[in-house]
């Protein structure tokens, strides 16, 4: 009796530990990611780099700086600029969303990705499926403005390589500072 009583307490202690690794997967390597122009902290699945262009955004134009790791192909991103006035920085979410979407030619999906309302700042949620090369996509994105800073938080690829724990981590540790 006792040594059945082991042998199931040692079955069980390995059935959790392999549970316990299986949701811990290789291709992520979470690590903890800051804007260096406009001031953020997001959790990244992996080494970011980071580049400065300049976009126009229906006549104005603003320099950008992305953010972004790549893993199982999925981009995760976090876009960054500063505009003239708080107004501006609010209008430009709209045209961002809309400039997003359309690069994926992109139709609305029903889905609002993970994230919380972080007080005093205005937010738009999208989600959308699109077409690259002949490769389906999907398009994740939580805009925010806060004072004369706007923020692109995205992830982008296939939608069959974007698990719902990544989505979860990434969409709810970004924090503007």
């Amino acid at each position: 009796m006792q040594k059945h009583f082991y042998r199931s307490r040692l079955y069980l202690s390995l059935l959790l530990l392999l549970t316990a690794l299986s949701a811990c997967s290789p291709q992520y390597n979470w690590r903890e990611t800051h804007g260096n122009s406009v001031p953020f902290t997001v959790l990244m699945p992996a080494k970011a780099d980071a580049f400065t262009q300049t976009i126009d955004l229906n006549g104005t134009q603003v320099a950008m700086t992305m953010t972004a790791a790549d893993v199982a192909d999925v981009t995760f991103a976090v876009g960054t600029a500063t505009f003239a006035d708080a107004a501006a920085a609010q209008d430009a979410l709209v045209q961002m969303k809309t400039a997003l979407i359309n690069n994926i030619g992109g139709s609305p999906l029903d889905l609002v990705p993970p994230g919380k309302e972080i007080a005093g700042v205005h937010s738009i949620t999208f989600a959308a499926s699109g077409v690259d090369r002949g490769k389906p996509l999907k398009m994740i994105g939580r805009l925010y403005n806060m004072d004369k800073r706007a923020y692109q938080v995205i992830m982008v690829g296939n939608p069959k390589k974007m698990p719902d724990e990544a989505i979860e981590t990434f969409f709810t540790s970004f924090q503007p500072n």
